[in-house]
C-alpha cells in the first residue's frame, strides 16, 4: 500500500451545520438526539463535506454522547478499515447451502473460515479442522456461527483473523449474550453491570417471588397512573396475572422489568387495560 493510499478520517461541517466526517467513501453525520447524537451514515459520498446534508445519510450506526465521542467513533472506523487491508479477506461466490438458505455472497477470512450471506441472514462457517481447534466452551456443533451473536465466538477463538474493533465488539457481545462462555474464557466471574444477560438472570433470581410488570399502559380511568399487568417473576407464560396502578412519575420499565411494591402500588380491578 502506498503512503498516498493511507486511510484517514477527515472532519468538517455539513451544509446544515452538523459535525461530519469521511472515511474513504463512507460519510458520517452527528445528528442531535435526545441524549447526545445519533450517527447517520451514507455511502459513496464524493462531494465535499460542506455540501452534505442529512438527506445524504440515513439510519443510526451508533449513538454517541458528544462531539468528542463522535470523533472517537469515526477514528475507530478508520482504524478498522486500515486493519482490514492487512487481513487479506477476499470476496467469493459460492453456491453453498447454509442454515439460512443458499449463500448469495461469501467472504473468505482464511482457509476453513468463511462468512456466507443469504437473502435473510448469514454467518461464519468453520470447516471441520477449524471448528475442532475452537476452545470447547465456544465451539458450535456443525461449525455454523450466525452473524448476530455467535460470530463473536469465532473472533475470540481466532483473534488474528479480526480487527481490533471487531475483537472489542466480540468481547462485548460474548459478555452480553454468552456470559458463561465469557467467564470461562477470562477465568473470572462477571460483576453486576458487566453483562446484560447476566444482569437479567440475577434480576429474575432476585425477584422470582415478586410481581414484575409484563405490560403497561397509561390509565384512562385513573389519570396520573400507569395501569400495569404483572406476573410472579415476570414470566410471560404465567396464567396468574394481577393488575396494579403505579404513579406515572414513578413507573420506569428499566432494562429487565419494573417490580411492584405491594405496600404502595394499589391492586386494580377496573376495566381491562389494552396493554401491549
Amino acid at each position: 500500500m502506498n503512503a498516498g493510499d493511507a486511510i484517514a478520517a477527515v472532519f468538517g461541517r455539513s451544509a446544515d451545520g452538523h459535525l461530519a466526517a469521511r472515511v474513504e467513501d463512507i460519510g458520517f453525520i452527528a445528528i442531535p438526539a435526545k441524549n447526545g447524537f445519533r450517527v447517520a451514515t451514507g455511502w459513496r459520498l464524493t462531494r465535499p463535506i460542506d455540501q452534505w446534508t442529512t438527506s445524504n445519510v440515513f439510519g443510526a450506526s451508533a449513538s454517541v454522547a458528544d462531539e468528542a465521542t463522535f470523533r472517537a467513533h469515526v477514528e475507530e472506523n478508520a482504524e478498522h478499515r486500515r486493519q482490514l487491508r492487512t487481513l487479506g479477506r477476499r470476496e467469493d461466490r459460492q453456491r453453498i447451502s447454509t442454515p439460512w438458505g443458499m449463500a448469495q455472497s461469501s467472504e473468505i477470512y482464511a482457509d476453513g473460515v468463511a462468512f456466507h450471506s443469504t437473502a435473510s441472514h448469514g454467518g461464519i462457517k468453520l470447516d471441520r479442522t477449524r471448528n475442532a481447534a475452537m476452545p470447547t466452551v465456544l465451539r458450535v456443533s456443525g461449525g455454523w456461527y450466525e452473524e448476530d451473536c455467535e460470530w463473536a465466538k469465532v473472533a475470540i477463538g481466532f483473534p488474528d483473523l479480526f480487527t481490533d474493533c471487531e475483537r472489542r465488539h466480540a468481547d462485548r457481545t460474548l459478555r452480553d449474550y454468552y456470559p458463561e462462555c465469557w467467564e470461562a474464557v477470562h477465568g473470572r466471574t462477571l460483576e453486576s453491570g458487566e453483562s446484560f444477560a447476566n444482569d437479567r438472570r440475577l434480576f429474575h433470581e432476585a425477584h422470582a417471588h415478586d410481581w414484575v410488570v409484563i405490560s403497561a399502559i397509561t390509565s384512562k380511568e385513573r389519570p396520573g397512573f400507569v395501569d400495569c399487568v404483572a406476573t410472579l417473576g415476570g414470566g410471560r407464560a404465567a396464567t396468574t396475572r394481577r393488575r396494579f396502578l403505579v404513579p406515572e412519575d414513578e413507573y420506569r420499565a428499566g432494562p429487565h422489568g419494573f417490580v411492584i411494591d405491594e405496600q404502595r402500588h394499589r391492586a386494580w380491578d377496573g376495566s381491562t387495560a389494552s396493554a401491549a
